[in-house]
């Protein structure tokens, strides 16, 4: 997607990059830094080098009309709480020269101002989906983790009203979906377009009977992807809440599997992540039972999100990732649609 009616992806990070730089000056701190694009996806993240006091931080700079201030505010707001809270590591922001974590950037010809936010940088690597045995392994300690989070989510008393997206059935894959409509997507045929609205249909239906009770439904991560993990020593520490809303905390395991839920170890992954889960947090039997509708939920939702936007990741996986949903569409439906 687009930003300021600018047509190119050049187009479009040459905007960011000019946000970037400036928005540097308001940040006491960095007086003597540069900075280098790591991803660009909804935002632009950047890798800031403070090269007066040898310290590194990331950079994020919002897409105009994607979350609004209070949106992002309410998202750092429950980071510090998960900081102080609970035993999971995640990036703090840094106030500007204004005292306020949220900066806006003003370009002259925008409309919308930018929102920027500075965090801490973590040490560590994602893990790799190449290393079958790893994942598998870290996969235990992520659910552990993520149960950690539901604890605290359930827990949370936060001091104000927590402003964010509800990713429920409507948002995700229903009649007004945040991130497009999976109709639209790369490789849609009309004989796919028939066997994906079955499975959207038995999605809804069954997610209507499951319910959205307070030890299911909350305040969640809701892109616990691979690449939003970084582990040091075996600790797994999160980044990249910028995603979190409200929603189904199974929800959490399905976007831990984002773009490899077709692969034959994913049920290698389930199984340990369930594992360790129970570890920390109760799951029920019909809890683990309806893992499956999430996955499919989040994979219809990853092909509207390819079909709606230009990045080099949409770019890669194309239409090769919506043919490669046939087969996981079929096994639900011979397992669910009774």
């Amino acid at each position: 997607m687009g930003v300021a009616n600018e047509p190119s992806y050049a187009g479009v990070l040459n905007i960011f990059h000019e946000v970037a730089k400036n928005s540097l000056g308001l940040y006491p701190k960095l007086t003597n830094a540069n900075i280098e694009l790591l991803n660009y996806s909804e935002n632009a993240t950047y890798l800031v080098r403070d090269f007066a006091n040898n310290k590194k931080y990331i950079l994020r700079v919002n897409r105009p009309g994607y979350h609004t201030k209070e949106e992002i505010e309410s998202e750092l707001l429950w980071l510090k709480s998960i900081n102080r809270d609970s035993p999971i590591t995640v990036p703090l922001p840094f106030p500007g020269s204004n005292w306020e974590n949220v900066q806006e950037v003003h370009l002259h010809d925008e409309q919308s101002p930018f929102y920027c936010t500075l965090f801490a940088f973590l040490e560590g690597e994602s893990p790799s989906e190449e290393n079958e045995q790893e994942l598998i392994v870290q996969f235990e300690n992520l659910g552990e983790i993520t149960a950690h989070l539901h604890n605290h989510s359930i827990n949370w008393k936060p001091p104000q009203t927590i402003n964010r997206w509800s990713w429920d059935y409507e948002n995700v894959i229903g009649n007004d979906p945040i991130w497009g409509r999976w109709q639209d997507g790369k490789g849609i045929t009309p004989q796919r377009l028939e066997l994906f609205q079955k499975v959207s249909e038995v999605i809804k239906h069954r997610l209507d009977q499951y319910g959205k009770s307070n030890d299911r439904f909350g305040l969640i991560h809701a892109d616990l992807r691979l690449p939003n993990l970084i582990i040091e020593d075996k600790v797994i520490k999160v980044i990249d809440f910028d995603d979190c809303g409200f929603s189904w905390y199974m929800f959490d395991l399905a976007t831990s599997l984002s773009f490899i839920e077709h692969q034959p170890y994913v049920p290698d992954l389930i199984r340990a992540w369930v594992k360790g889960y129970r570890k920390v947090r109760p799951l029920s039997k019909q809890e683990e039972d309806e893992i499956p509708t999430f996955i499919l939920m989040r994979r219809l939702m990853l092909i509207a999100w390819i079909g709606s936007h230009d990045n080099p990741t949409s770019q890669e996986l194309g239409s090769k990732y919506t043919e490669q949903t046939d087969a996981l569409a079929i096994r639900y439906l011979e397992r669910f649609n009774l």
